[in-house]
């Protein structure tokens, strides 16, 4: 099993310049989840959205291309790919001549769909959007849409997961509230270096005390773990503790490495959301 502490993270790495799927490293999701109480399939839905910003090969000609990607990577995939390894592979097409931009796209999808079910069938495909440089105008900014918990003046004193800092309204009518703060920061699980995200949480159910919402997303500040693998621990201990009837939560990460990882998670099935990123991405 495809440990992290294995992996190319916070290590001295080739530049392997010409196409190699070999660099992809899968880590399994299942570990991590039965942390959080996850045994077998998982109660929610989603996605990793990631957005691929230094992408390049050689035309027939060797000519450099250049491009951006969208990545769609399904919830209930067995494996992740850890982000370095994503970045080295994606640089081992640099000096490596391909027929055209379809060619490429089929190689993406190939490797990152066999990745992310490691050693086994490829139950869905990963989504792939190759965007061409004409393109690149029609790339949005743009906010996470909700109320702003981040006006709140409250006091911090914790800063590893807290979920017992999440409380709600009892005897209250059930409301439906999206809510968004952009204070969530957690680490690497591998180096500690900062990861720095906004969070968006949409739900219907008891109403969900700001204060303990806002201490809580705050309280993964000194936190070692993956974005995917935080935003999923979110998801759970809101689920388990505030009891909503319906529950998406939504991270945008700011980009390393020429990447950002953006996972949602959502108690319902629903239309993925566009992969739009923040200002600070």
């Amino acid at each position: 099993m495809n440990q992290p502490e294995h992996s190319q993270l916070g290590k001295v790495s080739a530049y392997v310049d010409q196409y190699d799927p070999g660099l992809l490293y899968p880590i399994p999701r299942a570990p991590k989840r039965a942390d959080i109480g996850i045994d077998g399939a998982p109660i929610f839905f989603g996605a990793d959205l990631w957005t691929a910003y230094e992408i390049s090969w050689l035309n027939p000609r060797g000519k450099p291309q250049v491009a951006l990607a969208h990545l769609t990577v399904p919830a209930e995939s067995t494996h992740i790919i850890e982000s370095k390894s994503l970045k080295l592979y994606l640089n081992s097409y640099n000096n490596t001549r391909f027929a055209d931009a379809d060619e490429v796209r089929q190689r993406l999808r190939t490797d990152l769909s066999t990745a992310i079910w490691h050693g086994g069938p490829v139950r869905a495909s990963i989504g792939l959007k190759l965007l061409s440089p004409e393109l690149f105008d029609q790339e949005p900014i743009h906010e996470l849409d909700g109320l702003n918990l981040d006006r709140l003046d409250i006091d911090c004193t914790r800063y590893t997961p807290a979920p017992e800092l999440l409380r709600t309204s009892e005897g209250e009518v059930p409301v439906s509230e999206v809510l968004v703060s952009n204070l969530l920061k957690s680490n690497c699980l591998v180096t500690g270096q900062p990861d720095w995200a906004s969070v968006q949480i949409r739900y219907t159910g008891p109403q969900i005390d700001q204060e303990g919402l806002l201490q809580y997303l705050i309280s993964f500040r000194n936190h070692n773990e993956f974005h995917e693998q935080c935003v999923e621990r979110i998801f759970m201990d809101i689920w388990t503790r505030c009891h909503p009837t319906k529950l998406t939560v939504y991270a945008r990460y700011t980009r390393r490495g020429g990447l950002d990882i953006n996972p949602w998670r959502t108690s319902h099935p629903g239309a993925v959301p566009g992969n739009v990123r923040t200002a600070r991405q």
